[in-house]
């Protein structure tokens, strides 16, 4: 054993002692207790910091705490030492060493290196024929820094060996966060085979999926034999449905279903009814193309073509990431890629762009210390701790220094190697901000714009105290809807968070071109001959502003003024303009056979933007609003029960369903909000909710969860305004068990409005009587202040001028968001920036017309 307190700039530490190995046991007894083996469940990390990207390959190794497994780089050890106060840790360094050289002068033959037993991925820079690795463990004892070299099975005590021998033998806290990993624990179901398909001629479109037998449009499942769209059960996940399914499948006996919705170029979730149990369904392909769905022809790898890729699409790859040029790379402070995780593409070229945006610099790296030292305990589980970690690692150079001059490297590697580290892997990041969502926690090729949306979901229910900074992106948006009928209208404000423009392909500036690149194309498929250069349609970015201006129909439109539904059209206006505005131009769409089509076109996209024609005006003379009437609400029967028996946590709201309203064109707040009071019955039911309350004027405020400390902005609430006034969904939910209304507001009042609190404060007071006169004068009072009180505080929104500058834009290459690769551009310094994965390079030709999402900062007016 020795003391090495130079390991920490710690003066005298170079030298040591030996000891006995009872005075190892000696110094090892007080800390016993807190050393533990990791059991199943536990998630050791070994490879990454939590707080940093160091890891063992650093200059100052890795520690990885004894008792939580939790692993800190040499800066950020100490500051769990005194929190927690745990004093043994593993400290883990990788060497890399020149290789002894032969006679010859080559490096000698190459032999099995026992000296490695870490699972790091090894430095791409290196060559592998010259440098090898070393891998070291040790034990240290804090605060005194005692280090014990392991292995040291004689003196150790049995239970530290066996501890030692788990972390080391652990396998990546993330590979049980892989859903690839699941399917081989599925079954085959014995169906799969010989399943029956009855030749119906029926045709399953993209979208549009309702249950044949309710009017339920979500937990939806196809059955595989004939074709029929049925809800599911009632499951321990909130997922809502009647039943439908099953139903069917008792009726007909036909066994097989797949979970619509889920369906991707891998598979997709298959439950057979017969077996009572999820299987996999080997021939799905085959079974899906039988009702039109073919989604073989999806599949696609990152920063890769597909096999069937037509030749054009290449240029569209080449020009995006600069190919043909010779791109000089870029180091230092807010040039550090990202490291491809596989399809992990789509983050890193987000992340890249927002924190390029100073105010989520300053919330995250300008309150890095605050937010380290008063992180949970387990920092890898906290947002705002891993989103100062990433912004960090992106902004302060740590990870992004230039290749060591040629003339020092022969020097430094005469005794050891010390790796420059460019770019970082943002993997605790992804597992963490992907938890529980089923599309980002695989390792599928994502949508970027649908991952920003999830990203400011996150911000804004992490927020750190009163700041956000979500609110420069957040919006308002004025919606003036007609009744074609009666040509009354109303108009309402939603929140929102990018502006999405459609592809005005009918405003070709080359169609002659268009037409003439088809024919050829065509007619060079058929001879099988080599395939045209690509032509892109050219369109006009005026022609996208306008289509976005125009009306839209409206599905589905219930006329207050007629009391039954109608046609109605819809139209937009910015009621307020955000800091800053993201652009998306949807490209992507689905065609009837489910194969996802882009539009491949260039958009003539402007670096000064002025939109401030589109601010909203209000009510106009001569306009007739229509009555402030709600449509009924339609609950199922079997599903009311389950509202008024419970309120969900509020961790368990299904994003899905959250998700699949926000796709509507309403708020995220508003959506979350919806999805929770309506019990997590499904989409349709949360939509009820929502066009019954969304003309309250904190319809988009956030939500405000009874009972669970999560307050909105001041003066808001989700029923009214009053800070003590219960929610009426609560007071109905306790007067529902058979207590009097009274008695229902008088304990929501004394437990600030938790339910559970709520139901032992009656309980524990017998005694209460019902005091009208005290209700009465409560209510009367909360009346007056919600007539006396001024205009509710709305969303938070910075308005300001409609004239924007271009600072970044993201780009994607591929035929759809399930495949291709994305990059990111952004303008620093007077000049523009590919970053591409962990490369990073100054920008000669940035393809500002290939976008697909696009960033501008307002100009100050």
């Amino acid at each position: 054993m020795q003391r090495r307190g130079a390991l920490f700039g710690v003066p005298g530490g170079s030298g040591s002692r030996k000891m006995a190995a009872g005075d190892i046991g000696e110094l090892l007894v007080p800390h016993m207790p807190t050393i533990r083996v990791p059991r199943s469940g536990d998630r050791v990390y070994k490879n990454e910091c939590a707080f940093s990207y160091d890891s063992p390959s650093s200059e100052g190794g890795l520690y990885v705490c004894m008792n939580t497994f939790l692993a800190f780089g040499r800066e950020h050890v100490e500051r769990h030492f005194r929190k927690t106060g745990q004093s043994v840790y593993m400290h883990l360094k990788r060497h890399v060493r020149e290789k002894v050289r032969g006679a010859s002068g080559g490096a000698l033959p190459k032999r099995r290196n026992s000296k490695i037993f870490l699972d790091l991925d090894t430095d791409d820079d290196l060559n592998s024929d010259d440098y090898e690795y070393e891998d070291e463990a040790k034990l240290v004892i804090f605060p005194d820094h005692y280090e014990i070299a392991l292995p040291n099975i004689e003196e150790l005590p049995a239970l530290v060996t066996i501890a030692c021998d788990a972390v080391l033998s652990s396998k990546s806290p993330y590979r049980k966060q892989d859903p690839d990993t699941w399917e081989n624990e599925l079954p085959v179901s014995k169906y799969a085979n010989n399943l029956a398909q009855l030749d119906n001629g029926v045709r399953i479109p993209p979208s549009g999926w309702k249950c044949a037998r309710c009017d339920l449009r979500e937990n939806l499942w196809l059955n595989l034999t004939d074709g029929s769209v049925l809800c599911g059960k009632w499951f321990f996940d909130s997922s809502g449905g009647n039943g439908h399914a099953l139903e069917h499948y008792r009726d007909t006996g036909y066994p097989l279903a797949v979970k619509l919705g889920t369906i991707t170029p891998d598979g997709a979730d298959v439950y057979s009814f017969q077996e009572e149990e999820p299987v996999l369904d080997p021939h799905l392909a085959k079974h899906l193309a039988h009702f039109g769905i073919d989604m073989l022809h999806m599949h696609g790898t990152e920063n890769g073509l597909r096999d069937n890729d037509m030749k054009p699409r290449v240029s569209e790859w080449e020009v995006i990431q600069e190919s043909g040029t010779k791109l000089k790379p870029m180091y230092g402070p807010g040039y550090t890629g990202l490291k491809n995780l596989g399809n992990s593409c789509y983050l890193s070229a987000v992340m890249q762009a927002i924190f390029s945006i100073p105010e989520f610099q300053r919330a995250y790296v300008g309150n890095l210390p605050r937010i380290f030292d008063y992180s949970p305990l387990d920092p890898t589980q906290d947002f705002n701790t891993q989103m100062t970690k990433l912004g960090h690692g992106l902004l302060s150079g740590q990870y992004s220094k230039p290749p060591v001059k040629s003339e020092l490297i022969e020097q430094v590697m005469k005794e050891e190697h010390k790796p420059q580290q460019n770019g970082i892997s943002p993997r605790m990041f992804k597992a963490f901000v992907s938890k529980s969502h089923p599309e980002f926690s695989s390792n599928r090729q994502q949508d970027a714009q649908e991952f920003f949306l999830h990203l400011v979901n996150l911000v804004e229910r992490n927020r750190i105290g009163s700041e956000n900074p979500s609110d420069v992106f957040r919006f308002l948006v004025e919606e003036r809807i007609q009744c074609c009928q009666t040509r009354k209208v109303r108009y309402t404000e939603r929140v929102d968070y990018l502006m999405q423009l459609p592809v005005a392909m009918e405003a070709a500036t080359n169609k002659d071109e268009l037409i003439a690149y088809e024919l050829t194309r065509r007619e060079a498929e058929a001879n099988r001959r080599p395939l045209p250069e690509l032509v892109r349609a050219k369109i006009p970015f005026s022609a996208c502003l306008q289509a976005f201006s125009e009306p839209d129909n409206v599905d589905d439109f219930w006329s207050s003024a007629l009391q039954a539904k109608s046609a109605g059209v819809k139209t937009s206006r910015f009621a307020s303009f955000p800091e800053y505005l993201v652009v998306q131009i949807k490209k992507f769409t689905f065609g009837l056979d489910w194969v996802p089509k882009k539009f491949d076109v260039s958009v003539d996209m402007p670096d000064l933007l002025d939109i401030n024609h589109l601010r909203a005006r209000g009510l106009q003379p001569g306009e007739e609003e229509l009555p402030d009437i709600s449509p009924p609400i339609v609950i199922p029967d079997d599903s009311k029960d389950r509202l008024m028996n419970q309120l969900i946590d509020p961790s368990d709201i299904d994003e899905s369903s959250v998700m699949q309203l926000a796709e509507m064109g309403f708020p995220l707040e508003a959506c979350r909000k919806a999805v929770y009071f309506t019990g997590n019955m499904g989409a349709e039911v949360a939509f009820n909710w929502i066009i019954v309350h969304m003309e309250e004027p904190d319809f988009a405020e956030p939500l405000t969860m009874p009972g669970y400390g999560g307050a909105a902005s001041a003066g808001a609430s989700v029923f009214g305004g009053l800070d003590n006034q219960p929610p009426e969904e609560i007071v109905a939910i306790i007067t529902s068990m058979g207590f009097q209304r009274n008695q229902a507001i008088q304990a929501l009042r004394a437990t600030n409005h938790n339910l559970e609190r709520a139901l032992d404060w009656i309980f524990s007071h017998p005694e209460f009587e019902e005091d009208s006169d005290f209700v009465i004068e409560m209510e009367n009072n909360a009346n007056a202040n919600i007539i006396s009180e001024a205009k509710p505080e709305g969303p938070r929104v910075r308005d300001g001028s409609g004239m924007y500058e271009l600072f970044a834009f993201i780009s994607h290459m591929g035929t759809s968001t399930m495949s291709g690769h994305y990059v990111c551009h952004i303008k620093k310094e007077g000049r523009w920036v590919i970053y591409n994965d962990h490369k990073v390079c100054a920008s000669e030709r940035p393809p500002k017309d290939l976008g697909y999402m696009y960033f501008y900062r307002r100009i100050p007016s």
